[in-house]
C-alpha cells in the first residue's frame, strides 16, 4: 500500500463523504474552516492500495509549539474500515512515518466507533454489542487511550442520541416521546414559518440569548460565517430559522378569545379546559400585541451533512421560541428534511454519559435530547498516538507556561 502526505481534494471528497464511516469533522471543509478560523494547519493524509484506491484517510489538524514541533488532531478518528486490522495497522504506520517526518509529538483521534450498548442510565447492557476487541487492538499497536470521560472533557463528546433513519417515517415518529410530539402540534397553532435561508446575524443575535441564560461563551460572528461559508462549499450545511408573524397572532389570538368567550357562556362541560385555554390566549395576547414587527426569526438551528448522515450542530432561540415551541418545531423539521433526502440517520451531537449530572445544565440537556427517541449511544474515547514521548508527558505544562507568559507580554 502506498501512503499519500496530500490527497487531492476531489478525491479526498468522493471518499470522505460516501464513506460508510463519513463524518463532518473528516471533510476537507472542515479542515479549511479549521485553518482560517483556529489557525489550525490541516492535513489530508490518506493510503491507496495496489490499484490505486483509497482506502484510508485522515484529516490531521496540526498546530504549532514554539519549540519547533507540532500536535496534531484528527477529530472522529481516520476514515477506514475498522475491521480490516491490516488496513489500520498499515495505516498507523505510516503515520508514525509522517510524525517523525513532520516533528510531530503526537496525533489525537476519538474514532466515530461505539464502545458498548448502553441502556438509558449510561450502563453497559448485558449481552449487548461492544467493540472491546477493537478497543484492545488499537492499544496493541501503541496507541494511548485517555480514559473513559462522561461529560464532555474531551474534544468532542463521548455520548450522543442518533435517531435512526432507515426505516419508515411512522416508526421515527413513534420512538419520539408523546410530550415531544405534542409540542411539535403546539407549536402549529403559532402558525410559524420555516425557512432555509442563511440568516447568520438573526442565529448570532439568538445564540447570544442562548449564551447569557445557559451559561456558555458563544463564537464569534466570524465564526458563524466561516463554518457556513466552507461547509456550504460541500453542501454540508443547512439552516432552519423558524419565524413568527406577530401582529397576524396577535389577530388571530383575539378573534380565539372571543370565541372561547361566547363558548364559556353556554357550556355545562369542558368548563375548567376552556378557562385554562383562554388564560393562556389571553396570556400569549399580551406578550405579541406588544411586538411591532410583521415578522422576526424566534429560533435557528444549524445542521451539518455528509453525503448519507446528518447531525445538529448549533442553535440558537430566544424566549418567544419556548412560548411557541419553536425550538422542538425546527429539530422535528430537520429530522423530516433529513429522512426526506434519504440519510442514514440524525445525531444530536452530544449529550452526557451521566444522565443525571449537577454540572451546569447537561443533565437538562440530556432530558430534553432523549425525548427525541432512539439509540443513546457512548463511543470509543479518544487514542493518542505518540512520536515524542518525553514531549507528549511535558506539553502541557510548557504549553500552559507559555500562553501565560504570552498574557503577561500582551497585557504590559
Amino acid at each position: 500500500m502506498k501512503f499519500i502526505e496530500n490527497v487531492e481534494r476531489d478525491k479526498y471528497v468522493a471518499f470522505t463523504s460516501m464513506h460508510e464511516k463519513s463524518h463532518f469533522l473528516q471533510s476537507y471543509a472542515w479542515g479549511e474552516f479549521c485553518r482560517r478560523i483556529k489557525g489550525q494547519i490541516p492535513n489530508y493524509v490518506g493510503m491507496e492500495d495496489e490499484n490505486g484506491k483509497l482506502v484510508a484517510t485522515a484529516l490531521v489538524l496540526l498546530r504549532n509549539t514554539p519549540f519547533g514541533y507540532s500536535y496534531g488532531y484528527s477529530p472522529r478518528g481516520f476514515i477506514a474500515d475498522y475491521k480490516n486490522k491490516e488496513v489500520i495497522a498499515e495505516f498507523t504506520k505510516y503515520l508514525r512515518e509522517f510524525m517523525k517526518k513532520k516533528k510531530i509529538i503526537y496525533i489525537k483521534f476519538d474514532p466515530d466507533i461505539p464502545y458498548q450498548d448502553i441502556d438509558s442510565e449510561a450502563k453497559p447492557i448485558e449481552r449487548g454489542k461492544n467493540n472491546y476487541e477493537l478497543y484492545n487492538y488499537m492499544l496493541s499497536l501503541g496507541y494511548h487511550h485517555t480514559g473513559f470521560y462522561r461529560l464532555y472533557e474531551g474534544n468532542q463528546p463521548r455520548y450522543t442520541f442518533r435517531i435512526n433513519l432507515k426505516r419508515e417515517w411512522t416508526d421515527v415518529e413513534n420512538a419520539m416521546s408523546k410530550s415531544f410530539i405534542k409540542s411539535v402540534k403546539r407549536s402549529e397553532t403559532y402558525n410559524l414559518k420555516i425557512d432555509n435561508e442563511e440568516k447568520i446575524e438573526d442565529f448570532y443575535r439568538l445564540v447570544q440569548c442562548n449564551s447569557s441564560k445557559d451559561d456558555f461563551n458563544p463564537h464569534t460572528l466570524k465564526y458563524y460565517e466561516v463554518f457556513t461559508e466552507e461547509l456550504k462549499k460541500e453542501g454540508a450545511v443547512k439552516y432552519f430559522n423558524v419565524s413568527i408573524k406577530p401582529k397576524e397572532l396577535t389577530k388571530t389570538i383575539s378573534e380565539e378569545i372571543v370565541k372561547v368567550k361566547k363558548e364559556l357562556e353556554t357550556a355545562k362541560k369542558r368548563v375548567e379546559d376552556l378557562k385554562n385555554k383562554l388564560a393562556r390566549l389571553e396570556k400569549d395576547l399580551e406578550i405579541f400585541q406588544n411586538i411591532d414587527k410583521d415578522e422576526c426569526v424566534v429560533c435557528s438551528l444549524i445542521c451539518t451533512y455528509t453525503k448519507n448522515r446528518a447531525w445538529s450542530m448549533f442553535i440558537g432561540s430566544d424566549e418567544l421560541a419556548n412560548i411557541t415551541f419553536a425550538v422542538t418545531r425546527s429539530y422535528y423539521e430537520a429530522i423530516k428534511d433529513a429522512y426526506n433526502h434519504g440519510y442514514e440517520f440524525f445525531d444530536l451531537f452530544g449529550t452526557p454519559g451521566d444522565p443525571h449530572t449537577t454540572y451546569k445544565n447537561l443533565a437538562k440537556l440530556h432530558d430534553f435530547k432523549r425525548k427525541f427517541g432512539d439509540q443513546y449511544i457512548e463511543f470509543i474515547g479518544e487514542f493518542d498516538l505518540v512520536n515524542k514521548k518525553l514531549l507528549y508527558k511535558v506539553l502541557p505544562t510548557m504549553l500552559k507556561c507559555y500562553r501565560k507568559l504570552r498574557k503577561v507580554k500582551e497585557n504590559s
